[in-house]
């Protein structure tokens, strides 16, 4: 059986791949990321094969490597990593009361045969009303300046209460993977990797 390699340093997604029940090692590259303030299927898919396609050029072997690239996107607008916690703010009330949608690029490459394959995931998530209160508290208490969107899933839902959130979540419906939020849509990893493993 071929090595498992995520080509990320995300704690978020290391924890989400725990979950495949398989040992995997870590290895990240310099490659420099494509920026886009207006979301674009393109784009995101090739973030995640440049991630994957780095690890790759390092000359691993006998391995599939996994590339991920997670947007927050409000009224088709990617809302990146805040700069400070003034850009946190206002991130957080212009996602209050709407729905965004949460994309996640996934590639996994065979290191041998350089077969690819890419898939997206998409999640829906809707925040209830915020008050300034309730922002500032979050953004003092928690780490928002880390995540695209500033704000972690995790701070809010659990994979258990995803479906009946409680009163005091951000969140109020969430339509799709709990995990492609979080970073990494582990159900569709598993399919891919089934496939390259055929």
């Amino acid at each position: 059986m071929k090595k498992i390699i995520l080509a990320s340093n995300s704690p978020r997604r290391k924890e989400i791949l725990n979950l495949l029940g398989r040992k995997f090692e870590i290895k990240t590259s310099e490659s420099d990321e494509l920026c886009s303030h207006i979301f674009d299927e393109n784009i995101i898919k090739k973030n995640s094969l440049i991630k994957a396609s780095g690890v790759i050029r390092e000359g691993v072997r006998n391995s599939l490597v996994i590339g991920a690239d997670t947007m927050v996107i409000l009224n088709s607008v990617c809302l990146v990593k805040p700069q400070n916690v003034i850009e946190a703010l206002f991130m957080l009330k212009n996602l209050s009361n709407k729905t965004h949608l949460v994309v996640t690029s996934h590639t996994i490459i065979d290191s041998d045969t350089k077969e690819e394959i890419t898939e997206l995931s998409k999640s829906f998530v809707t925040f209830k009303k915020l008050s300034i209160f309730e922002i500032i508290k979050y953004i003092l208490t928690k780490k928002p300046l880390d995540k695209a969107g500033s704000y972690g899933i995790q701070d809010f839902l659990s994979p258990i209460n995803k479906d009946n959130p409680p009163e005091t979540s951000f969140i109020k419906h969430l339509e799709g993977s709990y995990y492609n939020v979080m970073g990494l849509d582990i159900d569709v990893v598993k399919q891919m990797l089934e496939k390259l493993e055929k």
